[in-house]
């Protein structure tokens, strides 16, 4: 397994090492030895898949209160997967990061608890598989605006198309108005 720093303080990519021949490939998404050898965390209480079709865009949630951290990753087809830093007090307050996951790319992204995750489905569908440190918690879930000009996202859609998003994603808030992590919170962060 190698881990790849996305730019973004916190946000890993896991590149896994693969084992394939003409009859197919052998992988480990998960080892609990070799993610606390890096670092990473091992305590993992849901998971989640969702089918998503060419230019579904899911996102950008983060949750308040039980904070999730989350270990996401394509099984079939491609996405274009974001996280957005939103701890005032960070550097990277408001800063993003996207990275191409796919399954042929077999990669997968650490998106730790004080960022705000979402993605749009580049394939005619997409199988998005995801481990979470804490449970969904609906009534401490956050939406971000997923085009706000003050966080710039590139998303890649071609020219003239709009995403399609559920009613919840239409209607989020831009990061000027949103309720974000201070510095006494200690909650987003995490432990192995």
């Amino acid at each position: 397994m190698q881990i790849i720093d996305s730019g973004l303080d916190g946000v890993l990519v896991i590149e896994p090492t693969v084992f394939g021949d003409d009859r197919g490939f052998f992988l480990e998404s998960f080892n609990q030895r070799a993610f606390e050898q890096a670092g990473l965390p091992t305590r993992f209480v849901q998971d989640n898949h969702s089918r998503s079709s060419r230019g579904v865009l899911r996102g950008l949630h983060y949750q308040m209160a039980r904070t999730q951290g989350k270990l996401v990753r394509v099984t079939d087809g491609a996405v274009y997967d974001v996280a957005v830093d939103v701890r005032r007090d960070s550097p990277a307050f408001g800063q993003w990061v996207g990275v191409e996951l796919s399954a042929s790319n077999k990669r997968q992204l650490w998106v730790p608890p004080g960022f705000a995750h979402g993605f749009l489905t580049l394939s005619a569908s997409a199988d998005f598989q995801y481990k979470c440190t804490d449970y969904y918690a609906p009534e401490h879930e956050r939406t971000l605006l997923w085009n706000d000009p003050a966080i710039g996202i590139e998303w890649p859609l071609e020219p003239g198309q709009a995403p399609r998003l559920a009613a919840k994603d239409a209607a989020g808030v831009p990061l000027s108005e949103a309720e974000v992590f201070e510095r006494d919170e200690e909650r987003w962060r995490w432990a192995a």
